[in-house]
Formats: C-alpha cells, sequence, structure tokens
C-alpha cells in the first residue's frame, strides 16, 4: 500500500484547509483526484467528495485524499499545487 501516491505542496494544502473550514465541509469529505475521460481528452478531476467502494483514500500531508483505484496508476506521483494570479487562483496538476 502507498503512503503518499501523490504530493500536496503548502500553498494547495493551506487552500485545501482553508476552503474546509470557511465551505464548512464535512470530515468525511476529502480532495478526490482522478482523470476524466480518457486517451487524448482526458483531463485532471479535483474536487471535494467523499470515498465510495471503488476508492483508496490517504492521508498525504495532513490532507485526506480520494482516488479512484482505477485512477491510481494514471495520478501516481502527480503533484497538486495552488497558484494565484490577477483573476484568482485555482488548483494545478503537474504529472513532473
Amino acid at each position: 500500500m502507498l503512503d503518499q501516491p501523490v504530493r500536496i505542496t503548502t500553498e494547495a494544502q493551506n487552500q485545501i484547509r482553508n476552503t474546509f473550514e470557511a465551505q464548512k465541509i464535512p470530515a468525511d469529505y476529502g480532495l478526490r483526484v482522478g482523470i476524466r475521460g480518457g486517451g487524448c481528452g482526458s483531463s485532471w478531476l479535483l474536487g471535494f467528495d467523499t470515498p465510495g467502494p471503488t476508492d483508496d483514500v490517504y492521508n498525504v500531508e495532513g490532507v485526506r485524499i480520494i482516488i479512484d483505484k482505477k485512477h491510481l496508476l494514471y495520478v501516481l506521483g502527480v503533484q497538486v499545487g495552488y497558484e494565484t494570479h490577477e483573476g484568482g487562483g485555482g488548483f494545478t496538476v503537474d504529472k513532473g
């Protein structure tokens, strides 16, 4: 079993914790990391969700991460970050 299949930058950790607190998201939720679509049309999936029967749950830097077992191979080693810019900010995913 993997301890930390993904990495989370300090900025993303802070943003995730702030969002949980500000939105009063229940403790049984976590950050879902996965892919949407397939092949050349796939895109990253990030969102707050509860785990289902096909999910594994990890504690990465104190953040609850939910990954569907079918997506694990695709998300293994990615880094979730958070960048701010003039228009606001958003999460980033880097496969590097």
